[in-house]
Order: C-alpha cells, then structure tokens, then sequence
C-alpha cells in the first residue's frame, strides 16, 4: 500500500488504448475532497497533487501512498506502478479477461489502470485497514463490483488461502511503518513460503508483479529476487540506474513469472524495453536476473498471517 518515488518530479507518462481513450471506463463519478479523515491505523489525507492537474495525493499516516486521478486512469503519477503496467501490457493484449489479485489497496490506482486498460477482467484489492477501505469505496470514485471488488483482510492470509492458478496477476505492494523513512513489506510476505503462495496462485500462466521499496543498500532486493528464483523459472528486476546504482531511497519492481515474461501479440520484449526507457522515470529491464542475486541466501520467513 506504499507509494515513494514519482517520477522525477515530471508528468506521468500514458499510454492511449486504441478506441478507447483516456476516460474511467465505467467507474462511479468521483467527488473527490480534499482533506484529513479517521482511519483504522491512524488518519489519511486527501491533497491536490503538486505535479498533475486535476489528480490527488492519498496519505496514509503521512506517508504517500496513492495517487487519485479518476479522470485520467491511464496517468498514474508513481513511476513504479506505471513500470508494473508496462510489464502486463506487453504480456497481454487489451481484450483479455484478467483476474487480478492486489494484495494492498489503498486508493486503488493501478487497480483502476487496470480496469481502463484491460476492461473485461475481473479485480480483487484486499486492504488491511477496514476504515481506509471504506473511504476507498465511498471517496475515490473507483470501478464496482464486479469489475472491482474491496476485501478487507490481511494480505498474508489472502495469499495462504488463494486457490491454485486462480489468479492471472498478484500485485504485492504492501509496507508497513511508522512514518517515511521506515517503510517495509513484512517478512512474513517476503520469505520463500510467501513466493511458493504466490507461484501457486498464478500457476503456469500467471504473473507476480512485487513493488519492493528500501534504500539504497540493495542487500534486500537480492534476497527477495534469490526468493522468488527459487519457485518461478522467469525472474526479472525494473529500476531505474541510479536505484540499480544504490545511489538513492526508491522502488524496484520484481516480476516472476514460469514462462517468458513477455508476449509477441502484445509488443514482446523488445517493446516493454523501449517502454521502459521511454518512461519519465527511465527504467531498466534486468532479466535473467541471476547476476543481479547472485550469492544471496533466500529469504525464509514463515507465511503466517498477522492481525
């Protein structure tokens, strides 16, 4: 549920789907108003954002976590939700039925890129914070059921209690912390049973798209990617080169998949490389990523949920 860089400080970038635009695509209309409301862990905050006109800035206990942009839905402000995008647009083509599973809510963006883009799937977000949620459904102007569904729950029990290969896609994007600069995933979500959850839910088809988010110390992200190449046969890491570098506080996005990570009919990889540079925050395609990993030990935490 943790959103960190945006790009640059620059507009987001944005794809067009043939015929079909930048409208919400069905979603309820948004009245959105700024300010501060009671949620279960704390307060969040609803503020114009600074970079893009007419969008919001969600902020879960002073922590930007989302940005809100019903009217645009294909303009997502943080550069790693546009670079886990990217991955599922060249992976399939706009038509396809997705069942998507977002363990972390929030204020929904990609889940709402999801349903503009790929319209006929069918989405899960599970939020922790039932308050949080509420004000999700209620505030932010987002699909319905059953184009959208708001399940609160934690996301390690959703995730142990999934169905094999009942998912196309599981987005992880889930931190915890008591302000900005501590911020991260709990292990219990990170650990080689978390990865084997993951791998069964999607199954031979399916996609793990991971926003991992630390500092500049990479030691982490190795594990995790060590992790995840325990139980999936495609392993690949997006960041951009001065994350890659360890030179700053930001996001990685981990991909994992069993087959090739991208697919012909929907630009291949080829075209999810020059995606990626083309982006505002330019990215970079690591994959196979086992240089990227190589002598970390995989992470062992217990998948057990937590309340």
């Amino acid at each position: 549920m943790n959103g960190r860089g945006r790009g640059g400080g620059k507009r987001s970038g944005s794809a067009e789907r043939p015929g079909r635009g930048r409208g919400r695509g069905g979603a309820e209309a948004a009245e959105i108003e700024p300010g501060a409301f009671p949620i279960d862990t704390g307060t969040a905050e609803i503020l114009p954002d600074p970079w893009t006109d007419g969008a919001w800035l969600l902020k879960v206990n002073g922590v930007e976590s989302s940005q809100l942009n019903p009217d645009q839905p294909l303009e997502m402000g943080f550069e790693y939700m546009r670079w886990a995008a990217a991955v599922m647009m060249h992976r399939w083509t706009s038509d396809t039925a997705l069942r998507v599973l977002h363990l972390g809510g929030a204020g929904c963006t990609l889940a709402r890129w999801t349903h503009a883009w790929f319209p006929q799937s069918r989405q899960t977000a599970v939020e922790l914070d039932a308050g949080l949620a509420l004000a999700a459904r209620d505030r932010f102007g987002l699909p319905r059921a059953p184009a959208l569904r708001i399940r609160v729950e934690e996301a390690g029990a959703t995730l142990a209690g999934a169905h094999p290969d009942s998912r196309d896609v599981v987005i992880r994007d889930v931190f915890a912390g008591t302000g900005p600069s501590d911020q991260i995933t709990p292990p219990h979500l990170t650990g080689l049973e978390s990865a084997e959850a993951a791998a069964r839910t999607v199954g031979p088809g399916g996609l793990y798209l991971v926003n991992f988010g630390g500092g500049p110390d990479l030691t982490l992200a190795r594990r995790e990617v060590s992790t995840l190449r325990q139980c999936f046969a495609t392993v690949g890491v997006i960041a951009d080169p001065q994350m890659l570098k360890g030179r700053r506080r930001g996001n990685i996005i981990l991909v994992a998949c069993q087959d090739e990570l991208t697919r012909p009919a929907a630009g291949g990889r080829d075209g999810l490389v020059r995606h990626l540079l083309a982006d505002p925050l330019p990215a970079r395609l690591i994959e196979p990523a086992a240089d990227f990993a190589a002598g970390a030990p995989p992470l062992t935490a217990a998948l057990q949920p937590v309340s």
